[in-house]
């Protein structure tokens, strides 16, 4: 690969995996289907599988990779990085020498991940080979409200120039603060310590100071304000898909806020308005509902407003006719596989590229990635057809998300506690073999064979 600046730095090649074990949820609650790990997979032999399909159907010599970046939350051992569990692929091969380690911040991992292969390869360190993303978790909660929101998957990404999925790496707006509304304090167990409606209020927070971060640095960049018609679709983490549709709305609350999209909107169309409601006409413009709709909201305080559910109600009913065309066609994986933290943003990502390949070329992407405790970004994606193989359509090809949906085992609830139960025993324990049935994974997918007495994890690959 030639070393000169390069361009369109971005996504080459996307693979996905989640176990072919699930769920549905609403035998736990009313919702769709979670994705979990039995006791011979975690989020170790998911991130295996996910990184040896993507170099094999896309044909990647291991040798051409100098950066591997993992993204994680799911830690086992608190000093030996995911990444190097990745190494033994390369190893083989003769690749030692490639940069990168673990990034850790609940689901931001996976962002920060992919941004420091994006930078390396934007930079004067680059060495013309290409980097490697990994977003791997395992999400799962005590037995209580939360459980149903759990999920596993892992996604990999292949980062170089002339990429199908470039990066506007101009167009960025980040949040960090200090808040304790999800953490995992207990290093004796893996599941969360959630402060739920707190949660909700900093992801809608955050997603208020990216938002104008970056339509700030949009308007100094472009010379004109930033509104939703400005991208084609919009992505965000999904811890569950109502707070997805609350985040869009919340963007298009911002717009009427900041007068974006509705700067149009004019006396005249206010009286049109009113006149028509007077008359108990049914015609009724869409910026005057929207207006009537909205305002009475313009002067709440950023608290009030996170609190108000009529609000909330308000926003979602004229932003819906958008939501459906905008951001609805990132919804599958997540609603299918449930919460798969750092891997979360990246399904979604998966599933509009699986829905949309056909009419992807020359949108923008706006996406919006967040880790409690916390830390948030909103970052921006253009997208172009590419070459073969790296080009959308072979890219949804070899996801083949359909297939590897309908593929699934469904486990019953008894089954699904048990074996919850028997992950929670072993949790950072030794000495320990796996069952030795692997009948429902598929073929080339990576697995847990044993703990040895000095906690040493050992994986083999189903042939």
């Amino acid at each position: 690969m030639a070393t000169t600046h390069p361009e369109n730095v971005g996504i080459l090649a996307i693979d996905i995996y989640f176990p072919p074990t699930c769920i549905r949820q609403e035998v736990l609650e009313e919702h769709d289907c979670m994705a979990f790990c039995t006791e011979v997979e975690d989020f170790i032999s998911m991130s295996l599988t996910a990184v040896t399909s993507l170099l094999e159907k896309y044909e990647i010599d291991p040798t051409k990779i100098g950066r591997l970046e993992v993204g994680s939350e799911t830690v086992i051992d608190k000093s030996k990085s995911i990444k190097t569990f990745l190494m033994q692929i390369f190893e083989e091969y003769g690749n030692t020498d490639i940069e990168g380690v673990d990034s850790t911040n609940a689901c931001y991992g996976g962002t920060a991940a992919l941004f420091n292969c994006v930078n390396w390869v934007e930079s004067t360190s680059w060495d013309g080979r290409y980097g490697l993303v990994v977003c791997t978790d395992s999400a799962v909660y005590a037995e209580g409200p939360a459980r149903p929101t759990g999920g596993a998957a892992a996604v990999a990404m292949l980062i170089g120039p002339n990429a199908p999925i470039a990066f506007e790496s101009k167009f960025r707006g980040s949040h960090m603060s200090h808040v304790y509304d999800f953490y995992k304090p207990n290093l004796a167990s893996e599941y969360p310590v959630v402060d739920g409606k707190l949660s909700q209020t900093c992801y809608l927070m955050a997603l208020d100071f990216c938002y104008k971060h970056f339509c700030d640095k949009f308007e100094k960049l472009q010379g004109r304000s930033f509104s939703i018609p400005d991208a084609g679709y919009f992505v965000f983490h999904s811890p569950y898909n109502k707070l997805v549709q609350k985040s869009f709305a919340r963007l298009f609350f911002n717009d009427f806020l900041r007068n974006a999209r509705f700067e149009s909107l004019c006396f005249f169309c206010i009286s049109s308005f009113l006149t028509c409601v007077l008359e108990h006409r049914s015609h009724i413009m869409l910026p005057g509902v929207t207006l009537m709709k909205l305002a009475p909201f313009s002067g709440l305080s950023n608290d009030e407003s996170y609190q108000s559910r009529d609000l909330e109600k308000a926003s979602q009913s004229v932003a819906k006719h958008l939501y459906d065309s905008k951001v609805q066609p990132s919804t599958l994986i997540p609603k299918q596989v449930g919460n798969m933290y750092t891997a979360s943003l990246y399904a979604a990502f998966a599933s509009l590229l699986h829905n949309k390949h056909n009419s992807l070329a020359g949108k923008r992407v706006v996406m919006f990635s967040y880790g409690s405790g916390l830390t948030a970004t909103i970052f921006s994606l253009k997208l172009q057809d590419g070459q073969h193989p790296f080009n959308l359509s072979n890219i949804v090809k070899v996801m083949n998300v359909s297939e590897k949906l309908k593929l699934r085992y469904e486990f019953p609830p008894e089954k699904f506690v048990d074996r919850m139960k028997l992950m929670e025993h072993r949790y950072g324990a030794k000495d320990f073999v796996t069952s030795k049935d692997r009948s429902l994974l598929f073929p080339g997918t990576y697995y847990l064979t044993e703990v040895d007495s000095m906690y040493r994890r050992f994986y083999a690959r189903k042939a």
